[in-house]
């Protein structure tokens, strides 16, 4: 009898967590239900659509190739690259791996999946797609497509409100490891060789484009030998973008520190020794991510100014037939004066430099708030630009 009780607690004590698990598991299902396994033309086609904005296709296409060559080798087997053209943007690689459904000391549940992944680049986007899923299980024992497996037909209860006991786990599974593929393309694509910045991830969706922006570091514009520490209780001047995330106010005529002379002036209509363009006629590579500063100056007065810099970068664009640039702040900088702000004046100054090649004059459009932990986006209508 004591062995029997000593028993029927082992199996309590084993099964209780799982069953726990299942609850949870049954509560939180809404991100598997309908459209989690899209389908194109009756063949699972999951798609994952980046935006970059201010990155060449050539950029893109070397980064995906590099992430995909990375990805694909950990499973020293036959997953690889199999084709590649970098004139056109493309790359297709097949997988191989393993989707854990439960370890644990007494079994290991498991099952191989194999995919065709692809990508196209483009001038500051690029799509990725998986599809020919396919699943090995028990040793091959078992096999299945994703057709016949994980598809709302099958995978789903007739109301589409639940998942199906005994194909939960394969559709759960399946998603997540989408998601996470998407993950990997996400940070290969936002990282610079400048700095990796650990920033929390967040799960792709299913829908919509994922917007990235490059991790950058933020240094003083001005040479440090130019600039003198300021003495106790003096006035800040700000003359070029500054290295903290913190907005930093002006109580006096900003002055560039290496040259002695009057800093490109604020105040809207004319900028001294600049050529004014329309703001559809400015060059494509006027901005360009990676090769210097964009600083946001918000308000007109020299004496009462806000200055910071987009420390995620930005790149120019065109939206409804407007010119715009797009300003990014990193998730740790302040925000509060762009949300107050009408209008504002972006700077951008080539690396090195301490003067700006080019003066935007923006009006602040409407745009989605950011996810938790990602770079918050302000789109400016251009009204009127100037070029050195």
């Amino acid at each position: 009898m004591k062995n029997l009780t000593q028993l029927l607690l082992v199996l309590i004590c084993i099964c209780l967590p799982v069953t726990m698990h299942a609850q949870n598991d049954e509560n939180d299902n809404s991100k598997y239900l309908t459209g989690a396994v899209p389908e194109v033309e009756g063949k699972v086609v999951f798609t994952k659509e980046f935006s970059i904005p201010g990155m060449s296709q050539e950029e893109i296409y070397k980064r995906m190739l590099n992430w995909m060559e990375k990805r694909l080798k950990q499973n020293e087997n036959n997953s690889r690259v199999v084709y590649s053209n970098p004139e056109e943007g493309q790359i297709v690689g097949i997988g191989d791996e393993w989707i854990i459904f439960n370890s644990s000391a007494l079994s290991l549940d498991r099952t191989k999946i194999l995919y065709q992944l692809s990508v196209i680049s483009a001038p500051e986007k690029c799509t990725m797609k998986i599809d020919k899923v396919r699943f090995n299980y028990r040793e091959g024992k078992d096999k299945y497509t994703a057709e016949e497996w994980i598809t709302d037909k099958y995978a789903l209860n007739k109301a589409k409100t639940k998942l199906v006991i005994g194909l939960a786990k394969w559709r759960r599974k399946t998603v997540d490891f989408i998601d996470d593929l998407a993950v990997g393309a996400t940070r290969a694509l936002r990282a610079t060789a400048i700095q990796k910045v650990a920033q929390p991830e967040k799960k792709a969706i299913n829908s919509g484009p994922i917007v990235i922006t490059p991790e950058t570091t933020v240094d003083v514009i001005t040479p440090a030998e130019t600039v003198k520490a300021p003495v106790a209780g003096a006035p800040v001047t700000s003359a070029t973008p500054v290295a903290s995330d913190t907005p930093v106010t002006s109580n006096t005529p900003a002055v560039n520190l290496e040259v002695g002379t009057p800093a490109v002036s604020s105040t809207p209509g004319t900028v001294p020794g600049y050529k004014e363009v329309a703001p559809d006629k400015l060059p494509t590579n006027a901005i360009q991510m990676g090769a210097g500063k964009l600083v946001i100056v918000i308000g007109t007065d020299a004496f009462n100014m806000t200055m910071m810099t987009a420390n995620a970068g930005g790149s120019l664009g065109n939206m409804s037939g407007k010119s715009v640039i797009f300003s990014f702040l990193s998730p740790d900088q302040p925000y509060e004066q762009m949300e107050k702000a009408g209008t504002y004046t972006i700077r951008f100054y080539p690396t090195n430099q301490t003067e700006p090649s080019v003066v935007l004059e923006c009006k602040k459009l409407p745009a989605q708030a950011p996810m938790e932990g990602q770079p918050r986006m302000y789109i400016g209508e251009i009204l009127k630009a100037f070029i050195k």
